[in-house]
């Protein structure tokens, strides 16, 4: 079967459109309410990588997390666990045994304290730019420290707390780090 040339390159003749507007002279336009109102398409967010240096205001400023007084405040096998109000039971429940989806991990073996809190950051912002919810942070237990406590425990401990994007936390199950690491319910970004 021939295929047909396409209407809007067919030409008609004078007849046929005197025809057709003789046709249309009693058709009114349809009135129609205006319900919804336009809206202009926002432009897409362009993803900038933060790095430690920049001056930028965030909720993962370095210069906005303190440091915790004490560093005796967690001890090696101390279980960590802290959930914002609001977080349900039923969540808090998988996340202590450890039945949320880990999608990341940060493994802060061998980074001092600076670069542990810089990382962290780096990390969770990182996670909230690409949608990411559940992350495993391994902090270690502190063995290999100087006065054998849990140097990056505590911080990790202390710090995550005060970002907002962080939900809730808990020490993970044995073969996941047990008391050396940590699940992470983080914020979920808006697509």
């Amino acid at each position: 079967m021939p295929a047909k040339k396409p209407i809007a390159n067919r030409t008609i003749s004078k007849e046929e459109h005197q025809s057709f507007l003789e046709e249309m002279s009693d058709v009114r336009p349809l009135v129609v309410e205006k319900r919804f109102q336009e809206v202009k398409k926002k432009p897409s967010p362009k993803p900038i990588h933060r790095h430690a240096h920049d001056d930028s205001e965030s909720d993962t400023d370095k210069n906005l997390l303190s440091d915790p007084a004490d560093l005796r405040d967690a001890a090696v096998d101390d279980v960590l666990f802290f959930a914002r109000a609001g977080i349900q039971q039923k969540v808090q429940k998988k996340l202590r045994r450890g039945e949320l989806p880990i999608e990341e991990e940060l493994d802060l073996h061998g980074y001092t304290v600076n670069e542990a809190k810089i990382a962290i950051q780096d990390f969770l912002y990182e996670c909230k730019r690409q949608h990411i919810r559940y992350v495993r942070i391994i902090h270690g237990k502190g063995y290999r420290s100087e006065q054998q406590i849990p140097v990056l425990k505590t911080h990790v401990a202390y710090w995550l707390p005060q970002l907002n994007d962080v939900l809730a936390f808990s020490s993970a199950r044995a073969n996941d780090g047990g008391t050396g690491a940590i699940y992470v319910i983080l914020k979920s970004a808006k697509k």
